[in-house]
């Protein structure tokens, strides 16, 4: 058969057929252990920690949707973050893109920094100041984390040019594609060595589930975290794995009236005489939609903007009526955030605001509603927020 297109392995990539019955909805193994035949011999299958069958088609899912040898579930984007951070020893230096999500800095920077892990944040996009840090960092640095477009100021980083200055002194490219997913953007076939994901958001879709990702390029790679994911335990249970099979199957469908309807509103909001500035990769203004574009689909779902002067953005936060503020993004549903005091607070204020992360900061992750009705509930908000 020749190679499918992405649309169709959402739909039949994996294991996505159940060998024993037919089902055509992988069904859900909900058990905790496997009775074996004898001493040593087993179905493939010996405790739950350890591998699952519906946990097992949705890694084999993800690995092909992403182009990897492997792939790894786990019970939250944090607790993928975590295992791939466990490769790491005390001495070794990660290097983070600036404004990364706050999970990602306070895990480092208050559980694995007590281990004598160090980290750096740096923008990657500077490739000399890139090229600089690895050379002063030199038998020290042993990894890059990147998120690209990145959280909450959607800059866009060239993962092709990254990966090459990784492979160039032989450090490690982790890249967060959560924005994105497999379906927009590929960081392996870009050079990336290990791609994570918070599944809770566009994989996941649906707003009713926790759930992490991890898909490796190298066999030896897989081996290592296939260890530490069973080491740790923080996997994903079998109907969480059931119901992120079932959301891939339209990420498709989703992502494409996600991107559409996002770039419809940055339009709108570009062009609002309430609005200071807007954060999307494929506005010019952006000064990224070349390289948006040269690695991507789309510029994807999630916007973040500015208020002007003489608009109370919390009032305009309290006011949309159809749209929720609340923590997460990437659901059916359109969402509003304020990431200083929400999906940022973890990082002290003088950081966040080097970085660009201003108190009147808001994102919006655009959801898939009539991008007619959402403009009005905007509007109607910025109407309200006018001091």
């Amino acid at each position: 058969m020749k190679k499918l297109h992405q649309d169709t392995l959402l739909i039949h990539g994996g294991e996505c057929i159940d060998a024993t019955t037919g089902a055509v909805n992988f069904p859900i193994y909900q058990t905790s252990t496997y009775a074996q035949e004898s001493l040593g011999k087993h179905k493939g299958y010996e405790y739950s920690r350890t591998g699952n069958p519906t946990r097992s088609a949705l890694e084999r899912l993800i690995a092909e949707l992403e182009g990897g040898v492997a792939g790894f579930g786990f019970a939250s984007g944090m607790a993928a973050s975590s295992c791939v951070f466990s490769l790491f020893s005390r001495g070794d230096k990660i290097l983070i893109s600036s404004n990364v999500y706050g999970g990602t800095f306070r895990v480092l920077d208050k559980v694995f920094a007590r281990f004598g892990i160090e980290y750096e944040i740096i923008d990657m996009r500077d490739e000399n100041a890139l090229e600089s840090s690895l050379q002063g960092g030199k038998n020290h640095i042993k990894a890059l984390f990147l998120e690209t477009p990145a959280n909450p100021l959607m800059t866009v980083t060239s993962i092709e040019s990254v990966a090459k200055i990784a492979k160039k002194h032989e450090v490690l490219l982790i890249v967060d594609n959560t924005f994105m997913t497999p379906y927009l953007q590929k960081p392996l076939e870009l050079g990336a060595d290990i791609v994570v994901h918070s599944a809770t958001k566009y994989l996941g879709g649906h707003s009713d589930i926790v759930a992490g990702c991890v898909v490796v390029g190298d066999k030896e790679l897989g081996e290592r975290i296939a260890f530490l994911q069973n080491s740790i335990g923080a996997v994903l249970a079998p109907f969480d794995s059931f119901l992120l099979i079932r959301g891939i199957k339209t990420l498709g469908v989703r992502m494409q009236r996600h991107c559409e309807n996002a770039l419809k509103i940055a339009q709108y909001l570009e062009e609002n005489p309430a609005i200071g500035k807007v954060y999307y990769p494929l506005l010019e203004s952006s000064g990224d939609k070349a390289t948006q574009e040269s690695q991507a689909r789309c510029g994807g779902g999630m916007i973040s903007f500015e208020l002007k002067g003489g608009y109370d953005f919390k009032t305009f936060l309290q006011s949309c009526a159809l749209i929720p503020l609340a923590e997460s993004l990437g659901g059916v549903e359109s969402l509003l955030c304020h990431p200083a005091s929400m999906t940022h607070a973890s990082i002290p204020k003088e950081i966040r605001e080097s970085v660009g992360i201003k108190e009147s900061l808001i994102r919006l992750s655009v959801g898939i509603e009539n991008v007619d009705d959402l403009i009005a509930d905007i509007q109607n908000a910025l109407n309200k927020s006018k001091i």
